[in-house]
């Protein structure tokens, strides 16, 4: 098959990726610098196989790229996240208004927070303050054009990697949302990449779609600096990052169909994986206004009805060319729980449906009784076993013998929250 050459994107400031680690770092340290693949000495991607080697690539001299830990660092970092977050809130409020069914989520949402303050706190410490973290490192031009990168402790060969995009209904999405996950995956040996993006109202969906793409990108570009191995990528979205990741899935796969320059292949990755995702934007504007998301903000964020079709994945599933087109896609395996209100599991179900119906394979895996946030959070919070997270390792070390001997061994998970907090907090949570 031929494939349309690959065109790499480098912002204007930025300086391309340098060839010697000692190079790296200081590009690193600064976050002032895009990696961008080009005559940088890494190994071009290759078309993938459908399932994961057993056998890691010869290493062929390439070395983990580390960074010195600084204190007064750390602390700019958690000044300025603490900022940011804080900015994110006040512009919610700013733009769903201050009436009665927003005061109620909002103290709804204050009582959640502080009852899973305990394992909030324990995670952004390691996310400040531990090595295996490296925060914002910068992938493109626009102000939140950063990932966050979460390290395995060992350096024994290529690690498979997960592209993350967090969720935030559009309007609160941040990369750190991903930190829990990032930490616990980098446990069972498994690099992961939390993607941020423009939000409404500094972006719009097509915004969001692109900036999710290019950090798509840089990954599958630049990963085996920092140990990756790029033949062993998976892209993993929850709640409205598994409709962006989407998205920019299927937008990539058209456009790599057409002939037209892609800056990578969905050939590049292994898996897609929707966590309680919504897929078909016709079916979810009533139901996000009727949850106090309005029709009028919803309508902003997706550049209006007449863009529906464009990011609704399900329907355009239904446009002949891009169902030729989803004859590309990797593996899809989408996960739902059966009692989540904030997206209900139908809205995977139906997208399942659309891509069994173009030949895509796809697996739909619902939860009993799981809410919006059972999955990502209560759960992960909880410790010791966790379906959702055993069935993402098993696809991810699937035929690796080594690593399927680790995760058996592997210990139980911690308890971060205590389960008295935890049901409480599944009472009152507002989503």
């Amino acid at each position: 098959m031929h494939h349309p050459p690959l065109e790499t994107h480098q912002p204007e400031g930025c300086r391309p990726m340098t060839s010697t680690v000692s190079e790296i770092e200081e590009v690193i340290d600064s976050e002032r610098t895009t990696l961008l693949n080009g005559s940088n000495g890494l190994a071009s991607p290759e078309p993938v196989r459908r399932r994961v080697s057993g056998k890691s690539p010869a290493d062929g001299g390439s070395r983990r790229i580390c960074r010195q830990p600084s204190f007064g660092r750390d602390i700019g970092h958690a000044a300025k996240e603490t900022y940011l977050v804080t900015r994110l809130s006040f512009k919610l409020l700013r733009y769903l208004g201050v009436g009665y069914r927003w005061i109620m989520k909002l103290l709804a949402l204050t009582c959640y927070a502080m009852l899973l303050m305990p394992g909030f706190l324990q995670v952004a410490y390691m996310y400040f303050f531990s090595s295996q973290v490296r925060r914002s490192v910068v992938y493109g031009d626009q102000p939140r054009n950063r990932l966050d990168l979460y390290l395995p402790s060992n350096n024994d060969g290529m690690k498979p990697v997960v592209v993350f995009v967090t969720g935030g209904a559009w309007i609160i999405g941040y990369k750190a949302w991903g930190s829990l996950l990032g930490m616990q995956l980098a446990e069972r040996d498994i690099i992961v990449a939390c993607v941020d993006y423009r939000n409404f109202p500094q972006g719009t969906i097509s915004d969001m779609v692109t900036d999710a793409s290019q950090g798509i990108s840089f990954v599958c570009n630049n990963i085996s600096a920092f140990g990756g191995d790029p033949n062993r990528i998976y892209l993993m979205g929850q709640s409205a990052g598994a409709h962006i990741a989407a998205c920019a899935l299927l937008e990539q796969a058209t456009k790599g169909s057409k002939g037209e320059s892609i800056s990578w292949r969905v050939s590049q990755i292994k898996a897609y994986f929707g966590l309680s995702g919504g897929y078909n934007l016709y079916n979810l504007v009533d139901h996000f206004h009727n949850r106090g998301l309005y029709r009028s903000i919803f309508l902003s964020i997706m550049e209006g009805e007449e863009s529906f079709d464009k990011f609704s994945p399900e329907v355009r599933l239904k446009d002949p060319i891009v169902g030729k087109a989803a004859s590309m896609l990797p593996p899809i395996m989408l996960f739902h729980g059966s009692s989540d209100y904030s997206i209900p599991c139908d809205a995977s179900k139906t997208f399942a449906d659309a891509l069994q119906a173009v030949g895509a394979k796809v697996e739909l895996i619902l939860y009993n009784g799981k809410t919006h946030t059972d999955l990502f959070l209560q759960d992960p919070l909880r410790g010791g076993k966790d379906e959702l997270f055993d069935d993402i390792v098993s696809v991810i070390h699937a035929e690796d013998d080594d690593a399927l001997a680790k995760d058996s061994l592997a210990p139980p998970r911690k308890r971060l929250v205590p389960e008295l907090l935890l049901k409480l907090a599944r009472e009152v949570s507002p989503f």
